[in-house]
This record gives structure tokens, C-alpha cells and sequence, in this order.
């Protein structure tokens, strides 16, 4: 499907649920939008609607099971050949990540950049800021598609490997190839770099914080890196989000989770758990949760025991849970960065001990700081990687630092058979109607 139907459809979608009038095609596929209101409504439909695939990727990670005896019918219909990593010939009746819906949220963005000059009664900063959250949200959107659908920055040759299309206009008629995975990740920082001179709004009121702020263009831009192996920036960037943001829940006293929108971490609550993801991602792994320490308050916070051998998930089901960016993982990417850059001693105490003293008893803390005071400079990276475990369970992180590590080879079973996931299998395929309509995504653009 070329990416004018693509456009076109889900617009027109937008304009059928919607009692705003400025939603309405047309015949040319453009969006009627004039005044600053009108583009901020448009810009809200895009956040509601933008993929919560981050939260799909736990059903490719180790952090939870699926079985028949506990789940629907209609759960292992949509996920489980998601969950069994069964990407060639899967059931039709799976529930796939998202492609159309990304596209379309460039789209939108790539409007209102390129109309912001004609926005009627509103201020120069609101416009701004519009202009800024609409480079943020096109630079999200190709960085989650370019970490699905293509190989990890750290384990291939960026410059040479085929990336995702890239579409920097608000062109219907463009049916672009695809470009290079380094392309795609200096668009994205390029992309941040712009919304800077745009965001004005330092912080969002609860309620309204799922929409980029200033903060959390460095925010982003510390993940881009670290996702790039690029330590020493991923470091300075992360420093910056903790000398501005850098407040964390205690959960030893608070009886708010740090991935609440309401939280003191938060930084922006885009993406959350839909209803029905949430109720197969309910079934946490055993062996997942043992990874979490004696004394260690989100053992017993993010998880429930139900049985001697079964959890339910506490951190998601409920929309007061979103959490896109948030202070700790700065913490946590400062911590690994300084590790791998040979500052363990900087690793453990400003980045590491400052978070842990806000999640472990003080017996666990006092334990941990003498394991880690012994560990060597490869012992505390894994450690580290096993922080952003227990810290950031089920918000979508864990594939991500699967993918960009030691990709390792995880085994599901299900009805007493067993389902390997391989290293080939750390990157989604194309959607195959996106192939069929567009063989040319298949190769990339210098």
C-alpha cells in the first residue's frame, strides 16, 4: 500500500471517531487545521493513538509466560506466536507491532513543521512548542520503527545495513526505499537537536505530561546513544537529565510506583499497557522475579504473589501506569556509561547507590554496596544490565537491551515444547503488505 492510501485511511479513521471538524480529508489527503487550538487537538489524537509497541516487546523477552491453563483463548490467539518468536508464517489472527500507524504519526508531524508559519491565534512560544513536540514525536517514531525493524546499531555496520523508510515531508505520493541504519539514527538525533530550539515548556502538569517537554530532548537523545554504544555521550547526556530531573520515588516510604505519570521521576507518560495487552503480560515469570534480591522493595511492589510458584504484574492495568522517559533511567544509563568507561567508582556511587537507596531496605543496600565493591569492571556492567532489569520490568526496555548486548538465546515452552529465540530473530520482519506494496523497502538508499 503506497503511503498516500496509508495516510488517507487512517485519517479519514480519525475524522469518523472525531467531533472535530478540522479532521476532515480532503480530496488531496491534507488536514484542515488553522488555528494554534486546531493543531494542538491534532497533535493530541497523534499522541492517543501512538503505538504502544515498547510494552508489546515483553511478550519477546524473558520476563513473563504464557500458558494455555491460565490464558484465554482469544490472548493466545493475538500473542502467542509473538511470545514463541513464530515470525514466519504466524497465525493470522496475531496481533502484529505497528507500521501504518507509525508512518501516519510522521506524517502529521511533518504537517504541522511544515505549516507552522500559517497557524492562526496563538503565541510565538506556542507555536514553538507545537513545532518542537512534532520533531519529537517524528524522531520517536523512526527510532522505535529502526530498533523493530532493523538490525541493532551495535551489532552490525550501520553505514551499510539496510535501516527503515525514512519520510521527512508530508507527501502522500512518497513511496521512499529504505535508508541506512546510521541514516535513520542521525536523523533522529538531528531531529532532537531541532526540537531543542522549539520546546519552551519546561514541565507538563499531571495530565498533560504525555507531551515532550524541554528535559526530554536530552532525555531521548542520552537513549539514542546508549543505544549506539556512543558511551561518552550517552554519559553526558544522561548527567544533564539528572542535574535538571533528577528526583526519584523512595519506595521504601511512597506508595507511588515510579512508572506513574503521577510520579516525581516522570518525565514524559506517553506510552502505556492497553486493556488487553495487559491481561496476557500479567503473568510475570518466576524466574524473572527471582533476579530481584532479599530487601529489594520492588519485588514486592511491582509484583503480587497469587501463588507459591505464580505473580500478577502491580505495575501496569491501570492508565495512571505511562511512562516513556523517567529519572531513572538516566541513572541507570549514567551508571552503565561511567562502567563501561572504566569510572566504576562514579558507576556505583553517583549513579547507582542514589537510585538503590530509593528501592532497597537498608540491610539490601548495605549487602549490595559490599557486592558491588568487590565486583570487576565486567562483573559491574552485568550488574548494571541486571539493574535495568529489576528497575524497568515490563515498560519495554528489556528487548531493547537484549538487542543491543549479548542478544541471548531465551527458550519458551508452551505445551511441553520448546520455542528458541536466535539471534536472527532480534529483528522483525517487514509487514508483508508493506513489502507487497513497496518492494523497494526491502533494499536502502544511500
Amino acid at each position: 500500500m503506497k503511503l498516500k492510501n496509508i495516510i488517507l485511511l487512517l485519517l479519514t479513521a480519525a475524522a469518523l471517531t472525531s467531533c472535530d471538524s478540522f479532521l476532515d480529508i480532503t480530496p488531496t489527503g491534507k488536514v484542515i487545521a488553522k488555528t494554534g487550538e486546531e493543531y494542538r487537538a491534532l497533535l493530541t489524537n497523534e499522541y492517543k493513538y501512538f503505538p504502544k509497541d515498547r510494552y508489546m516487546t515483553v511478550l519477546r523477552t524473558d520476563e513473563l509466560l504464557m500458558d494455555k491453563r491460565r490464558s484465554n483463548s482469544t490472548d493466545l490467539d493475538a500473542y502467542l506466536d509473538l511470545w514463541r518468536w513464530k515470525d514466519e508464517n504466524p497465525s493470522p489472527t496475531t496481533s502484529y507491532f505497528s507500521w501504518r500507524n507509525y508512518y501516519h504519526t510522521i506524517y502529521i508531524a511533518n504537517y504541522i513543521i511544515e505549516h507552522r508559519g500559517e497557524i492562526s491565534n496563538a503565541t510565538r512560544d506556542e507555536v514553538n512548542q507545537l513545532v518542537g513536540e512534532s520533531y519529537m514525536l517524528r524522531a520517536y517514531a523512526h527510532f522505535l520503527l529502526v530498533n523493530l525493524y532493523a538490525e541493532p546499531y551495535t551489532h552490525c555496520q550501520p553505514a551499510t545495513t539496510r535501516g527503515v523508510p525514512m519520510q521527512l515531508t508530508a507527501d502522500v505520493n512518497a513511496v521512499p526505499g529504505s535508508s541506512s541504519v546510521e541514516a535513520i539514527y542521525q536523523q533522529v538525533l538531528s531531529d532532537i537537536a531541532e526540537a531543542e530550539k522549539y520546546l519552551n515548556v519546561e514541565t507538563w502538569e499531571a495530565g498533560l505530561n504525555y507531551r515532550f517537554n524541554k528535559i526530554s530532548a536530552q532525555a531521548f537523545r542520552a537513549r539514542t546513544y546508549l543505544y549506539m554504544g556512543e558511551w561518552q555521550k550517552a554519559f553526558d547526556a544522561a548527567k544533564e537529565v539528572i542535574e535538571a530531573h533528577g528526583d526519584l520515588e523512595n519506595m521504601n516510604s511512597s506508595t507511588t510506583l515510579p512508572n506513574s505519570y503521577k510520579s516525581v521521576e516522570n518525565i514524559v507518560a506517553l506510552e502505556k499497557f492497553d486493556s488487553n495487552l495487559f491481561t496476557v503480560i500479567n503473568m510475570p515469570d518466576p524466574n524473572f522475579i527471582a533476579i530481584y534480591r532479599t530487601g529489594d522493595q520492588r519485588r514486592t511492589k511491582f509484583y503480587k504473589r497469587v501463588t507459591t510458584s505464580t505473580y500478577s504484574l502491580q505495575k501496569g492495568g491501570n492508565d495512571a501506569l505511562s511512562s516513556s522517559f523517567r529519572s531513572a533511567e538516566a541513572y541507570l544509563i549514567a551508571a552503565e556509561c561511567a562502567a563501561r568507561l572504566g569510572q566504576t567508582t562514579e558507576a556505583v556511587d553517583t549513579y547507582l547507590m542514589p537510585l538503590l537507596q530509593k528501592r532497597l531496605n537498608a540491610d539490601a543496600l548495605s549487602a549490595a554496596n559490599d557486592l558491588m565493591a568487590n565486583m570487576t569492571q565486567d562483573e559491574l556492567i552485568a550488574e548494571i544490565l541486571d539493574e535495568r532489569a529489576r528497575e524497568l520490568a515490563f515498560e519495554g526496555h528489556r528487548w531493547y537491551d537484549l538487542r543491543r548486548t549479548t542478544q541471548p538465546q531465551l527458550t519458551h515452552t508452551y505445551d511441553d515444547e520448546d520455542f528458541t529465540l536466535t539471534p536472527e530473530k532480534y529483528t522483525l520482519r517487514f509487514p508483508t503488505e508493506a513489502v507487497e506494496a513497496n518492494p523497494a523497502i526491502e533494499r536502502w538508499e544511500k
